[in-house]
């Protein structure tokens, strides 16, 4: 079912130059390709490795989780 609604005049320049980018053949398909490729979680692994070299294991950790979270 369509609906209406109501955006800024900056907002639609922005969603047709998105919707030309993505080579959407509507806004609905325009608007709901950005949501799927913003949703897409990035790989977490090696994100600590940049640390390892400077900072120990026990540092790496240290109040990782409250106390409170804790058995």
């Amino acid at each position: 079912m369509p609906t209406t609604i109501q955006i800024n005049e900056s907002t639609l320049e922005l969603l047709k130059k998105i919707k030309r980018e993505l080579e959407a053949s509507s806004y609905d398909e325009a608007i709901s390709k950005m949501v799927i490729n913003a949703s897409r979680k990035e790989s977490m692994a090696g994100y600590l490795g940049k640390y390892i070299g400077k900072k120990s294991r026990k540092e790496i950790l240290h109040d990782l989780r409250d106390k409170n979270d804790r058995f």
